[in-house]
């Protein structure tokens, strides 16, 4: 999954959710533990929660991945992991802006609503969105997540770990070797 980046490449890594609507809140508390880890260089973790619109207007800084954690109900067990590689909106403007309602702003909504922005900024979207998504048990009213989401949020910062390390770049000495092996 991963593929070349620059050196100074930025990555966002969005935790998105509603930590009142029991397992929806898997987003915040995994980018809430991932933020405690040591992170590669140019690497952020942000506590995004249900705020899509101030996302959409953070990724206007630049960053070439963005990664962001929800609850994604796909039918499978509570608790089941998936990395969903999101093809993007391509290179069409969207005909309408989307409906923006802050608080509930889904992960397409959020990167329709960033293609528009973009587009009348000048600015790039980032080159790669994956979506690492949780099977949620229940997303009813209340705080806390169920049990078989909760033990799936240190999975997940491993796998978000992981997913980081395959994507950095390589060292110049690396990168250096395969250059020359080429000519």
């Amino acid at each position: 999954m991963s593929l070349p980046r620059q050196p100074d490449a930025r990555t966002l890594v969005a935790g998105i959710g509603n930590i009142f609507l029991g397992d929806d809140g898997f987003g915040v508390e995994t980018a809430r533990r991932l933020a405690e880890r040591p992170l590669p260089p140019h690497t952020e973790v942000a506590d995004i929660g249900v705020r899509g619109v101030h996302l959409a207007y953070q990724l206007l800084d630049g960053y070439d991945t963005l990664v962001l954690v929800d609850a994604t109900a796909r039918g499978e067990a509570p608790g089941t992991l998936y990395v969903i590689e999101h093809d993007g909106p391509g290179t069409d403007a969207p005909e309408t802006v989307p409906a923006l309602d802050g608080h509930r702003m889904t992960p397409d909504t959020v990167l329709a609503l960033l293609h528009t922005l973009c587009a009348g900024a000048d600015g790039t979207p980032p080159r790669r969105v994956l979506i690492v998504g949780c099977e949620p048990a229940s997303v009813q009213e209340g705080i806390g997540l169920s049990a078989p989401v909760a033990d799936a949020v240190p999975q997940a910062v491993r796998l978000i770990e992981e997913l980081l390390r395959d994507d950095r770049p390589k060292e110049p000495a690396t990168r250096a070797a395969a250059g020359e092996a080429s000519k």
